[in-house]
């Protein structure tokens, strides 16, 4: 069942513009960052409960995807992190294709796993891990 409810569009102009973009679309515009594909995740705020989207990068094998909660490098986790704890139901948009997915925190091996499929997509993850004392979460999405 899709997320429902009070979209509050990103207070960031570029990933405002970004989702609007990949929406319109079908992510054949706004599908980019860095030239990398991107999905676009679809969560309900942790706080607010409004519906929130967020371009995030593409992760995807065997149909499960993961999405790394780096923030660049930064000592805390981004906003979206808290969401899909508080609520681990996500709609996830992956070109023109929408389906929910449920959302699990990995760790140990599972996550090392994940980690290596993550960076090889997005090499600059390797380089955020060496910026922050955190653990970057890596949470997995299965199709609900």
């Amino acid at each position: 069942m899709p997320l429902t409810g009070e979209y509050e569009p990103s207070p960031t102009d570029f990933v405002r513009q970004q989702v609007a973009d990949y929406e319109r679309t079908g992510g054949r515009e706004g599908g980019t960052i860095m030239d990398l594909p991107v999905v676009i995740l679809t969560s309900r705020g942790a706080k607010s409960g409004k519906i929130r989207k967020a371009p995030v990068m593409r992760v995807e094998h065997d149909g499960q995807y993961a999405v790394v909660a780096s923030k660049a490098g930064a000592p805390d986790h981004p906003g979206w992190y808290h969401n899909l704890i508080a609520h681990p139901m996500v709609e996830l948009q992956d070109g023109p294709d929408r389906y929910d997915y449920d959302v699990v925190e990995l760790s140990g091996p599972e996550r090392e796993e994940w980690w290596a499929r993550c960076v090889q997509a997005f090499p600059q993850y390797a380089e955020y891990a060496e910026k922050t004392d955190r653990t970057i979460p890596v949470l997995l999405l299965t199709r609900a």
